[in-house]
């Protein structure tokens, strides 16, 4: 029996960090799978959500009738699912470090979340974010930092080739653009490197053209 084609749900793309994450992973592997964007902050949101997912919540991915929420997971189940994507580092020492600076942006970083929200249609003037949001930016140019120059050789991402640690600070990358947070070189180039990807552009082409706007992203 042939596999069906997967179906990731997710919400805009201008707006959803989340959903960003497993899609760029899933273009940049080549899977081919059908997308259904529902947009967020509707009264219709949450009902149409829960008829993919009881979490309630986008991105959601169905691959064969199995039902898999939550980034990171997706992003597991893509590493196992289609392993010749390479994902994952091929050194066991560098795909233990992948995993944990994937976890880690996973569960970290809020003051950067709130200050300064995910939103592919605009680029605002550089201002003082404040400490909490000047500690995190210090923190994830760290890792970028040390996986550049531990992982980093034979390419220009954080593990030499595009793993999920990437597809994890893709939106990072976005929010860094968009409120003109200055970083380091070498950090510079990686984000150039991931602003590149053709996976990118198209999520961020495909940002620019959506008709829905939620206010309160729209942060100065």
């Amino acid at each position: 029996m042939t596999d069906a084609k997967p179906t990731l749900v997710i919400g805009n793309k201008a707006y959803s960090s989340w959903s960003f994450r497993p899609w760029i992973a899933l273009r940049h592997a080549g899977v081919d799978f059908d997308e259904i964007v529902i947009p967020l902050d509707l009264p219709e949101t949450r009902p149409s959500i829960l008829k993919h997912s009881p979490a309630g919540k986008v991105p959601v991915l169905i691959d064969n009738g199995l039902v898999v929420w939550e980034s990171i997971a997706i992003l597991a189940h893509i590493t196992e699912r289609w392993p010749d994507a390479r994902l994952l580092p091929a050194d066991k020492d560098a795909r233990s470090v992948c995993r944990s600076v994937a976890a880690e942006m996973h569960a970290g970083f809020s003051a950067l979340r709130k200050a300064c929200p995910m939103n592919m249609r605009r680029v605002n003037p550089s201002r003082d974010r404040g400490v909490d949001v000047a500690e995190d930016v210090r923190r994830i140019t760290e890792l970028w930092c040390d996986c550049r120059e531990t992982h980093g050789a034979g390419g220009a991402f954080l593990f030499g080739h595009f793993t999920v640690a990437d597809a994890m600070f893709a939106p990072v990358v976005s929010r860094f653009v968009t409120y003109a947070i200055a970083t380091d070189p070498i950090s510079e180039a990686y984000m150039e490197a991931v602003q590149a990807l053709p996976a990118y552009q198209d999520w961020k082409a495909a940002a620019q053209d959506e008709p829905w706007v939620i206010d309160r992203e729209e942060v100065d």
